[in-house]
């Protein structure tokens, strides 16, 4: 090793502390052990093999399947004094020989790579005659046919530790929830000592749902409260994507297409106009992004309902990369989840079908919560987060709520004088009384008693009542409404119930200027702000890169926040490592300096070690309160369980119900690592099915019918 990892950190890439599970994973390699990260998008991933890449004296190569995220990385790594090349099917052959000789003389440290060249004819027995010392799989969640983005090519880069059993392996990704995290950490054989799982919350991303009417209106508002800031609009079509950026066109934003129907050449040139900030909005279909690291990313649209919530988190995760503010927000109509389930259908694979079906669903359950979206979404991780987060539309909103009673008991009558054999959508047809409802339901006292309230409220009522349990439905292609023990006991008037009322989109507020940011918590001059980023991008203009690999604008906000006037107190700024101070440190002091001048301001660099301590502590202490997470406190049952415990003796010994370890269990066994037999006896589950076939019972009814049915010997747990 010819560096210590903190000394790496600070003088190349400029940072002053590790973050997250930075630090724990690079001593991993640098023990020669091979890991497992999952990090955040933004969470600094990168940096886990960077560093030690810079600590090792051989090459280390990077395997990658996102031809754009190499290209930006090794730019990044370029402008910070680092020599890093990447190999692709992009690069001209008189440009790759160039590279192969400079690995050859060592003098390359980094090289990326995309899986398909690793397995190209001659190039593994080239790569052995190298000295190599890492190698570092990136976007990890591909190995896995649980993953969202499973890529089969994937699956033969086990052979690496075959080919090379004395390189450490360091895979990583941001996205994978615990099945696929399991699968990744099997096919790799990865000790579980070296699984490094960071939160998963964004603290500065502001998750909003929206319903989805009059969406172009909509979105062009978005914008127009938020000038001159960098976002994407995500669309399920092409078409889509054309229109709306047409649109946005001809109102005089500026926006551009990005799909997979455009030619490479125009391809390339739109995404380095955005990268650049020559363009400020992309409208794409996820054929964009993957792999896009462009840190001043303010904001996130969906048009249209992502297909799973692996892939909404990594698209939202394309805002405030830089740990600045940012906001997502989704357009959602049941309509789209319906739209979607025709692509989830994989042919001959039924298995791989259930799977896609199932991470539609609770991308729709997503949307359709009235909980927290923060909790919602880390729960899915497998993380706990206590809320109100203030920062989703559910914890902003402070929802206004009405007596409700009368209104779901119009929803539920007309669910029930129906024979409970319709979706959603025909219920309120039903309820407005057009001429989409069947003849013979013309006739129904619920017909058109709810002329008075609008078609999207209506939407929004069921959406609720099914959020909360007063309604099932069931899973099916086209899902039915189902009544239920909550739903007879409002229908009949033993319960009534308050309801949120609905609300127009309310136009948040407009973040230019903004004087305070919530990852730094301190005040900042807005007017400097705009001064530094206009230098920024003149320089970018320069050096012929995106004005984003100069500096982030979370440099920029300590910029305007410390005052550095000197070449020692730019230093301590987050960003500015050796060779970017000794580049652009005269050119930003002189903006600062003058400003100062102008305005009769003092620095305060003497707070910038205050804030750096204060920033490290909360993430330390954000990361020891993961260890009680929902996942954790799951896999400590597991764990008792496996180790030959009963249910009983683990409730016992942890001081919790019965029911609560019997549900630690049961979540283990969808993916296999429990089986359903070794909780409940074979008698006792044929009986519990029998049973369950008998009364015709669907997932999200009472349990009470089948517990009575069976007798006290079986639990509501078996």
């Amino acid at each position: 090793m010819s560096s210590t990892p903190l000394s790496i950190l600070k003088s190349v890439f400029g940072y002053s502390h590790f973050r997250l599970e930075q630090e724990n994973s690079i001593n991993a390699v640098l023990r020669g052990e091979d890991a497992f990260v999952l990090m955040p998008t933004g969470g600094g991933k990168s940096l886990c093999y960077q560093v030690p890449a810079l600590c090792l004296s051989g090459l280390t190569v990077v395997i990658s399947p996102l031809i754009a995220l190499m290209k930006d990385q090794v730019d990044a790594l370029v402008l910070n004094g680092v020599s890093a090349a990447v190999l692709n099917s992009s690069i001209p052959q008189h440009i790759q020989a160039q590279i192969i000789g400079q690995v050859g003389r060592g003098e390359i440290k980094l090289l990326y790579i995309a899986p398909e060249r690793l397995f190209a004819e001659g190039f593994m027995g080239w790569l052995k005659q190298q000295n190599i010392s890492l190698f570092a799989i990136d976007e990890a969640h591909c190995i896995s046919q649980w993953g969202h983005d499973f890529r089969p090519e994937y699956l033969q880069l086990s052979v690496l530790k075959r080919e090379f059993p004395k390189v450490p392996i360091i895979a990583l990704t941001a996205t994978a929830d615990t099945i696929t995290r399991k699968d990744i950490i099997e096919k790799l054989k990865i000790l579980p000592k070296n699984v490094f799982v960071s939160s998963f919350n964004r603290a500065n991303l502001r998750y909003f749902v929206e319903p989805k009417r009059k969406a172009y209106q909509r979105i062009k508002k978005i914008i127009e409260a938020r000038p001159n800031e960098s976002g994407i609009i995500y669309t399920l079509t092409r078409s889509s994507a054309e229109s709306i950026a047409l649109a946005l066109a001809k109102d005089g934003i500026s926006a551009l297409p990005y799909h997979a129907g455009l030619d490479q050449e125009m391809r390339a040139k739109h995404q380095d106009m955005f990268l650049r900030d020559d363009v400020k909005i992309i409208c794409a279909t996820i054929a964009f992004g993957m792999g896009i690291d462009k840190s001043n990313v303010r904001f996130i649209i969906h048009h249209d309902l992502p297909k799973n919530i692996e892939s909404y988190y990594q698209e939202t995760g394309r805002a405030g990369r830089d740990g600045v503010q940012s906001d997502v927000i989704l357009l959602f109509s049941g309509g789209d989840v319906i739209k979607l389930r025709s692509f989830c259908q994989i042919e001959d694979n039924p298995a791989q079908t259930r799977i896609l079906v199932a991470k539609l669903q609770q991308m729709a359950n997503y949307c359709e919560a009235h909980t927290c979206r923060r909790q919602w979404l880390m729960n899915y991780f497998g993380e706990q987060y206590e809320p109100p987060c203030n920062s989703c539309d559910v914890c902003l909103g402070e929802r206004e709520t009405i007596d409700g009673t009368v209104i779901a008991q119009k929803i539920l009558s007309a669910i029930f004088r129906t024979n409970e054999r319709y979706g959603g959508g025909y219920i309120v047809e039903l309820l407005r009384g057009t001429s989409k409802v069947k003849l013979e339901h013309l006739n129904l006292k619920t017909f058109g008693i709810g002329k008075d309230i609008r078609d999207a409220d209506w939407r929004f009522y069921i959406r609720e009542l099914i959020a909360r349990g007063i309604i099932s439905k069931t899973d099916d292609e086209y899902p039915i409404l189902k009544l239920n023990d909550k739903s007879y006991e409002i229908l009949q008037g033993k319960q009534s119930i308050q309801l949120s009322k609905p609300a127009e989109p309310v136009e948040r507020e407009a973040r230019k200027p903004r004087t305070r940011d919530r990852k730094l918590n301190a005040a900042y001059d807005s007017d400097l702000f705009e001064k530094l980023r206009t230098l920024r991008y003149g320089i970018a203009k320069r050096e012929n890169v995106p004005a984003f690999m100069i500096l982030s604008d979370s440099t920029l906000i300590e910029l305007a926040t410390f005052l550095p006037m000197n070449m020692e107190d730019i230093r301590t700024i987050s960003g500015f490592g050796t060779v970017k101070t000794e580049k652009y440190g005269q050119e930003f002091i002189h903006e600062i300096t003058g400003y100062c001048q102008e305005n009769n301001l003092k620095t305060k660099v003497e707070n910038k070690l205050l804030f750096d301590h204060q920033v490290a502590k909360s993430e330390k202490r954000y990361e020891e309160r993961k260890g009680t997470s929902n996942f954790d406190t799951r896999r400590t049952s597991l764990d008792m369980f496996r180790s030959g415990l009963s249910v009983i003796e683990i409730a016992a010994e942890r001081l919790l119900g019965v029911g609560t370890i019997e549900g630690h269990l049961a979540f283990y066994i969808p993916s296999g690592e429990i089986v359903l037999e070794d909780i409940v006896t074979e008698e006792k589950a044929k009986a519990i099915r029998a049973v369950l076939r008998a009364q015709g019972w669907k997932k999200g009814e009472s349990q009470r019918p089948i517990k009575d049915a069976l007798g006290d010997e079986y639990s509501y747990g078996e």
